[in-house]
């Protein structure tokens, strides 16, 4: 595949790609998000829940699916990934927190799948931190604001904490962003 084209632009060498070739993603998606709005509601500390420690792998998972499938295919990723963590949520989460996750997982994955796509064809690591630290400050703002606004909780510190950890898994993850996003077919700008 050329570094100019797309891959939602044709099927590629293996031929069209089928929802069982999405499967892993999706799981992959619903997985980190249900742990992720679970893992809230159990502070560190004043400025950290354990939930930011694993909803930044859900930008992860977009930004390989954008990589290896198109911006087409990562929205459709986030869309079946934001439908299943949010009926799971509601069930073993809370409404409220199933409501704030469901809105700003959309919302930021939704943009973090627009500005990778933009980003495509730069320099490998441009297009992954960027479109998560983007995608992070709105999921951020969005979350912590729907979910515990009014509660009386420590939400804005929790907030800022997290955006804090957001950014420094992102970091951390773009090796390997960079290992996984050389597989079969794929080709990673410079």
């Amino acid at each position: 595949m050329s570094q100019s084209r797309r891959p939602d632009d044709a099927a590629g060498a293996a031929g069209p790609v089928g929802w069982v070739d999405l499967v892993p993603a999706v799981a992959a998606m619903a997985v980190v998000v249900v742990a992720s709005n679970i893992l809230v509601g159990y502070p560190i500390n004043d400025w950290l829940t354990w939930g930011a420690l694993t909803y930044p792998v859900a930008f992860l998972v977009t930004d390989l699916t954008n990589r290896r499938f198109g911006p087409a295919r990562a929205r459709r990723v986030v869309l079946v990934g934001f439908a299943l963590a949010v009926v799971l949520s509601i069930a073993l989460a809370s409404p409220r927190i199933a409501l704030a996750s469901g809105t700003a997982f959309l919302v930021a994955q939704t943009l973090d799948v627009q500005v990778f796509d933009r980003l495509r064809n730069r320099v490998w690591w441009l297009p992954p931190l960027v479109s998560s630290v983007l995608g992070s400050a709105l999921d951020t703002a969005l979350f912590f604001t729907l979910a515990f606004a009014g509660t009386g909780l420590p939400w804005i510190g929790w907030g800022l904490g997290d955006f804090a950890v957001k950014i420094a898994v992102a970091l951390a993850l773009l090796p390997a962003f960079r290992v996984l996003a050389r597989g079969p077919g794929l080709a990673v700008a410079r």
